[in-house]
Parts: C-alpha cells; sequence; structure tokens
C-alpha cells in the first residue's frame, strides 16, 4: 500500500481543572500541584510514539482540551505544535485550537499562546447570567466573560465560545435576550448545548434529589428552536447539532470527528481512531494523570487498549457522528472507509419511514437528519441502525 494522504487531526488532553464543575462528565481532575515540565516532556514522548506508527501525514488540526488547557504553560503549547509541525507535514491553513476560561488569570496568558502559535480560541463562558454563572459553578462573571471575549477576539483570527442552555426555570424571551448579548460579542462561532444530566456528576445527585428541574419535552424543544433562530438573524448557521458558525468557520478539528476522520489523541483519557492496512484501530489511555505519567515515563506511552474495529462497529460509530451534521452522510465514503455496505449498516424500510415522518431526508448524495430529525437523534438512531 502506498502512503496514507488523508489529512489527520492531533488532540491534546490536558486533565487539570482550578475546580470541578457540577455538570460536568469530562476526564478532568483538581490539582494543588502540577509538574508541568513532566508533563510536558510525557506529551511530546506520546506524540513522537503515535507519529512514528502513523506516518507522515498531512495534518489538518490540533486541538488543546480538557480540563482547562489555559492552566498549561504556553511553553508547553508552543513545544507540542512545533514537534507536530516537524513530525507531520502541516497543511497551510492548518487549524491550532486552545479551549480556556474566562477568568482573569486565564485572560492574562491568550497572547503568550497566540505566540505560541495557537490561531482559534475556545472560551467556555457557559452563561452571561450571573445566578446561571453560579449555578453552573463556574468561576468567572458575567463582566468577566465579556472582558476574555473582547480580548480574545482582539488576540485570535478566529474564536469559539460555549454557552449552556435549557437551565432551571429558564424562560424563552430570557434565553432569547441572553443569546442575542452573546452573539453580538461573538466572532464566527458558537457552541450551544442543552444541559443534561450526566451520571456520575454533582448535579446527578441534586437532580435525582428533585433539588432542580430542567426544562424537558416542549419546552426544551422551543429553546433549540430559539437558539437557531437567533444564531440566523448573526449569520451563524448550525452545521451540527450544538455547533453554529459563518460559512467557512466551522471546527475543522471537530469535522474530522463527525466525518470520521483519522485522529490521534494524547494525553491522560485521550481517545483516538487511525485507520491502517483498511482497519479502524480504536485506542484509549489511562485516564488518572499521575498514573497515564507513570506509564508514559516507563512505556513511552500510557494506552490502555487498543482494538481493531469490525466493519460493523466502525460504520456504526460513523453513521452515529455523521447524522449529527448538517451536510448529513456521504453512504459511499463511509462503505469506503469501514467496509459495510450502505444497505448492511442502515434499516432501508426504517430509513423510508423516518424520511416520510420528516426527521431524514436526501441532499444530494447525502443522508441527513432535518431540523427535527436531529433534535430527536437520540431515539432515532437506534432503530435506524442495524
Amino acid at each position: 500500500m502506498g502512503p496514507v494522504t488523508e489529512p489527520i487531526a492531533l488532540y491534546v488532553h490536558w486533565p487539570f481543572c482550578a475546580s470541578k464543575c457540577p455538570y460536568c462528565d469530562f476526564n478532568s481532575h483538581v490539582r494543588d500541584r502540577v509538574d508541568h515540565l513532566r508533563h510536558r516532556e510525557a506529551l511530546r514522548r506520546e506524540l513522537a510514539r503515535e507519529a512514528a506508527r502513523a506516518g507522515e501525514r498531512p495534518l489538518a488540526s490540533i486541538f488543546f482540551g480538557g480540563g482547562t488547557p489555559s492552566l498549561m504553560e504556553p511553553e508547553t503549547v508552543a513545544a507540542l505544535i512545533a514537534d507536530a509541525t516537524r513530525l507531520f507535514a502541516p497543511r497551510p491553513d492548518m487549524e491550532v485550537t486552545l479551549e480556556a476560561n474566562p477568568t482573569s488569570v486565564e485572560r492574562g496568558k491568550l497572547r503568550a499562546f497566540r505566540e505560541a502559535g495557537v490561531n482559534r480560541c475556545s472560551l467556555g463562558v457557559q452563561a452571561l447570567e450571573e445566578a446561571s454563572l453560579r449555578f453552573l459553578g463556574r468561576q468567572h462573571d458575567a463582566g468577566e466573560a465579556v472582558a476574555a471575549l473582547e480580548h480574545a477576539r482582539a488576540t485570535f483570527p478566529r474564536l469559539s465560545f460555549d454557552l449552556i442552555y435549557a437551565r432551571p426555570g429558564q424562560a424563552e424571551e430570557a434565553w432569547r435576550a441572553e443569546l442575542r448579548r452573546a452573539l453580538s460579542l461573538a466572532a464566527d462561532h458558537l457552541s450551544l448545548y442543552q444541559l443534561t444530566i450526566e451520571p456520575g456528576t454533582q448535579f446527578a445527585t441534586l437532580h435525582g434529589r428533585g433539588d432542580f428541574a430542567l426544562p424537558e419535552g416542549d419546552d426544551a424543544a422551543r429553546l433549540y428552536f430559539v437558539t437557531m433562530e437567533e444564531a440566523a438573524r448573526f449569520g451563524l448557521r448550525p452545521y451540527e447539532v450544538s455547533n453554529y458558525a459563518r460559512p467557512g468557520a466551522e471546527s475543522r478539528h471537530n469535522l474530522a470527528y463527525w466525518r470520521y476522520g483519522d485522529y490521534l489523541g494524547i494525553g491522560a483519557g485521550a481517545h483516538q481512531r487511525l485507520r491502517v492496512e483498511g482497519r479502524v484501530l480504536a485506542a484509549r489511555r489511562h485516564r488518572a494523570p499521575e498514573e497515564w505519567l507513570d506509564r508514559v515515563e516507563r512505556d513511552g506511552h500510557a494506552v490502555t487498549e487498543e482494538t481493531a474495529l469490525s466493519p460493523r462497529e466502525a460504520a456504526r460509530e460513523a453513521w452515529l457522528m455523521g447524522l449529527r451534521l448538517t451536510e448529513g452522510v456521504d453512504p459511499r465514503r463511509i462503505a469506503a472507509r469501514t467496509g459495510l455496505p450502505f444497505e448492511a449498516a442502515v434499516d432501508l424500510a426504517m430509513l423510508e419511514a423516518l424520511a416520510e415522518e420528516g426527521y431524514l431526508e436526501w441532499r444530494g448524495d447525502h443522508l441527513a437528519a432535518t431540523d427535527e430529525g436531529r433534535l430527536r437523534l437520540d431515539a432515532l438512531l437506534p432503530v435506524l441502525l442495524r
């Protein structure tokens, strides 16, 4: 087989946070002290190992996620970007994203991250209303959020930020007003997430004992459609269930996931998907930061599991991810990538029924969920996929 020419994406996980948000089920940990030099060298070592296995590929994007990667030292970010661009063939338009929180401490480091090579910042704002920020356990207030947005917009060529909606007691008009304020501050991209209760979180305990309730059913649906309406007024279109962008400003890194491309993941708990000799290899790393660090220093990596997915497993993942996109899924590409034909991956009779109900539609050679369908994907996908 010849060299692989399809671009690859790189995810770097920084697992540390200043505090744990009550809604968060990500692999994040609070520590009084972090040995930044040891973690920097361990991340570089994992990257070198994975690059040797993947071969010299075009590098489309790097994403520093977490946790809170803006708690990293800029020198660590710079070293990893330098290594990645030496080990791979960086595309001229390579996207380098770093997630940050709008606290004053982190805001003060943004210029250093820009100088390190980051060209896209994603700010975890989550709300612009004080009571909601306290409810969500955030460490910043609305004023800090606005200041951070303005500073980031002046620092980075591209900017995104997150908001959480469908919060307890959130009325349609209040969300509309908050969203308009946010959109007036936005650059080219917004991630707008409906609040959900994840098992094992503090919110799961509080919600389970009835301390608060969330909008459900028609109320939640109205907030979802208000979100699309208001974003459209500012020229941002939904290109994925929870993500809105001006044309051309979509997150190229996240599109690699949703289009089921190859990506490497380094750092504690990171996952990856890499197609090797016609098979999709799925790997994940140890979640605990201390154990991850020890294993990398001892073995050169902290992979705890690596398996070759069956064609059906890979196709199911690809369809689950791809139908989140407004553009939908190209069945021919998924069949070529996974080895499972379209008619073996999808229940064609159910597809026809869901199309008649207005939940799915063909857009050229792509099968896509409609707006109503994307609202109900969790219910549709189990009956659609074989």
